[in-house]
């Protein structure tokens, strides 16, 4: 059985790093938000990658092959990938995960519905639905610190 890769991508609820560069805020994920995604990727009309920290240029695994499987659960989007069995991948994704020097995800997305909110001082900006999903990544430096 080939080797196999699962994180969750995003999790729901909880916050990200600060963002903005003018004015600060952090994010969440609501629960539900990627449910039009997925339908997109289900029925073929989105292809999505696992990307070694969003690089396009390291390309770990796809829907499109069916090396990447994309689902919700109580935490939020799971990715399971099996990583294409090249040394480049091996060496610096496989390895670093499994050596836990890569420990955290990451996607790219674009947003079709949010909201902001105001909580203890805080602005939020709260994503209700992802229009499309182009990756999922382990990455180095998460904006989420609970993936």
């Amino acid at each position: 059985m080939p080797q196999r890769i699962v994180g969750h991508a995003a999790v729901f609820d909880s916050d990200s790093e600060e963002m903005g560069w003018f004015t600060p805020f952090r994010e969440r994920i609501a629960r539900g938000a990627f449910d039009n995604a997925l339908a997109r990727v289900r029925s073929g009309q989105d292809t999505v990658y696992a990307l070694l920290n969003h690089d396009e240029n390291y390309i770990i695994s796809s829907t499109a092959d069916q090396t990447l499987d994309l689902s919700v659960d109580e935490v939020g989007l799971v990715a399971s990938m099996i990583p294409m069995e090249t040394q480049t991948i091996q060496d610096l994704v496989v390895t670093p995960i499994r050596q836990g020097k890569i420990r955290k995800m990451s996607f790219g997305f674009t947003v079709s519905d949010e909201h902001q909110e105001k909580r203890n001082g805080v602005d939020y900006r709260i994503i209700d639905s992802i229009g499309q999903l182009y990756d999922v990544s382990p990455v180095t430096f998460p904006a989420y610190p609970a993936t």
